[in-house]
């Protein structure tokens, strides 16, 4: 069931990331180009300590092999600590030029024993259907 909902997922170590894409045509101006996606994300812990998430990095391909990188701390203004066998969900949207794209990128996470962990984050398409072009 999870898997339908997250058709995306990489795990790294205990972690892993999963991913649901979802295109909106009520923010997205074709004529104007601009195509619009909201992205859903699970990080779930599958370890024995305590992971909190530092720092974030994305790699954002438009259709014309545009690449933009993003680079931060945490996600949606948090840096939440997974708890064992717990999960972190947010939301988070992406525009671009092109109606097409891509996303991918990375965790860097402190796991419980002070150690960091670079956590990979699933590749995804951006695709708005073919009537919104």
């Amino acid at each position: 069931m999870i898997d339908s909902f997250f058709p995306f997922a990489a795990t790294t170590g205990p972690i892993t990331v999963r991913v649901s894409v979802s295109y909106l045509p009520e923010q997205s101006h074709p004529a104007l180009g601009r195509w619009f996606w909201a992205y859903h994300v699970r990080v779930e812990n599958h370890g024995d300590v305590a992971a909190q998430l530092l720092t974030r990095h994305w790699r954002i391909s438009d259709g014309r092999g545009q690449v933009s990188e993003i680079e931060g701390e945490g996600v949606v203004g948090e840096q939440p600590l997974i708890s064992p066998g717990g999960a972190f969900d947010y939301v988070s949207g992406c525009p671009l030029p092109t109606p097409e794209g891509s996303m991918v990128g990375s965790y860097t996470m402190e796991m419980g024993d002070g150690s960091q962990m670079l956590i990979a984050i699933p590749q995804f398409p951006l695709q708005a259907p073919a009537t919104a072009s």
